[in-house]
């Protein structure tokens, strides 16, 4: 294995090497160089020898010297510094399997990889992983490791992943823990699948696996109305969401008492299928799951009161206009009425968005599309001056929603700018014209 350099940066210590276009990093130090994993964290060194392929086949070693994790300046193709790693799953609740038609190509792609994983905190199913990975990750002290479990019953977890080759990953998994690993566990909980007995099977042996195992979240199966040719699945209704959280309660008792954190997470989701009020944001510790929507509502509230009770107030009459999914409708409205107290002349619509584009049952706010907001807003319905969109809805780069439609056209097709809130407090910023 090697990384293909492609140039090096101005001023870097590479720079000053004048290393050809071509040439393959073959290691540092004599550690093999795979990816940005290895690059990162050998190349943090103070002296290094770099081992060089060049194009012709000859190798050369070279000597740098640098400040201790100064950037050392290699560029290569791709962010990775080699292919990302695909899913090789079937999984009967995978989303992408679900998607529409008409999206931005990157959301057909199914990754299933710890490099993302361990840099963005994307959740990985180990069914990929060697064992010389697995090394790598302890070796390298990679932290926090983020998998996908669905269920610990190695047979079932074949039939739900579509691959028999899911039951002896979860080897990996008691590996990492053994070695201390701080692990991040998620469960797509799937009615009549892997909830019930299997689900308590499950959180068992998770938190057995504690305190290595550091947080568990239980997340609803999501179902877009694109599910033709896929495993028939049905969706939580009040009841069963119910029986889910009445399963995962004792459990957050015992790891409460035993390790001073609830461990087991439901998502909000699942609360308010279950039209049960969401916890108190004490109750979340450190939100390690927030990425599977555990605590966002309990640490939005908290950031937009917080926020809110540093104002002084005034009397100046404004407008503003919030699009949100379904789930959150409620929410936000019983939010922005707490304004008026101390700005009785700030006048907030909330609207909330049908998705269309999904399915009704998928109703996060994440998952809105231009299509939707653009068809269900109207421009004589809004009475400000900007469209207030969570930042959830547009690519991290903030300029494209997941219907291929830039940022630029939503605003020039609904004749109004847009602004997007990050948090609660910024949510009030966006509200007050900030």
């Amino acid at each position: 294995m090697a990384v293909k350099i492609t140039g090096t940066l101005e001023g870097s210590p590479a720079s000053k090497l004048n290393i050809p276009e071509g040439t393959m990093l073959v290691s540092v130090n004599g550690e093999e160089i795979e990816d940005v994993l290895d690059y990162g964290f050998y190349t943090a060194a103070e002296e290094l020898d770099l081992l060089l392929r060049y194009t012709d086949g000859s190798e050369e070693t070279v000597h740098v010297r640098k400040r201790e994790y100064e950037e050392l300046g290699i560029e290569s193709g791709t962010f990775l510094m080699d292919r990302e790693h695909a899913c090789r799953n079937k999984c009967i609740f995978c989303f992408v399997d679900q998607n529409p038609d008409g999206m931005r190509s990157s959301i057909y792609f199914k990754d299933d990889d710890m490099r993302l994983s361990f840099l963005f905190g994307s959740y990985v199913t180990l069914t990929n992983l060697t064992d010389h990975d697995i090394d790598r990750i302890i070796r390298m002290k990679i932290s926090p490791v983020n998998v996908s479990v669905h269920t610990t019953e190695p047979e079932l977890r074949c039939l739900m992943m579509g691959n028999r080759f899911a039951g002896d990953s979860l080897r990996h998994l008691y590996r990492l823990a053994e070695s201390g690993a701080d692990i991040n566990c998620q469960i797509v909980v799937c009615r009549n699948w892997n909830d019930g007995d299997h689900l308590r099977q499950t959180l068992t042996d998770l938190t057995g696996l504690c305190p290595s195992v550091g947080s568990i979240a239980v997340v609803p199966v999501g179902l877009t109305a694109h599910r033709e040719g896929l495993t028939a699945l049905e969706p939580f209704d009040r009841d069963s969401a119910r029986e889910v959280i009445e399963i995962i309660r004792p459990f957050q008792e015992k790891c409460l008492e035993k390790f001073g954190d609830r461990i087991v997470y439901p998502s909000d989701e699942l609360y308010i299928i279950a039209e049960e009020e969401i916890p108190e944001s004490d109750e979340y510790g450190d939100y390690k799951q927030l990425e599977n929507g555990v605590g966002m509502v309990s640490m939005f509230e908290d950031e937009f009161l917080s926020a809110l009770e540093l104002e002084d107030g005034d009397s100046e009459e404004r407008y503003a206009d919030i699009v949100t999914g379904m789930m959150s409708y409620d929410f936000i409205v019983t939010l922005t009425e707490k304004i008026r107290e101390k700005f009785p002349r700030t006048h907030v619509t909330v609207h909330g968005v049908r998705n269309d584009f999904f399915g009704p049952s998928i109703t996060v706010s994440g998952l809105l599309t231009a299509t939707d907001i653009l068809a269900q807003v109207r421009r004589e319905d809004v009475r400000g001056d900007r469209i207030i969109l969570p930042e959830s809805v547009l690519r991290r780069d903030g300029d494209r929603f997941l219907d291929d439609i830039t940022k630029e056209e939503f605003e020039q097709r609904m004749g109004l700018p847009v602004r997007t809130d990050q948090d609660g407090a910024d949510l009030l910023d966006a509200i007050l014209g900030r």
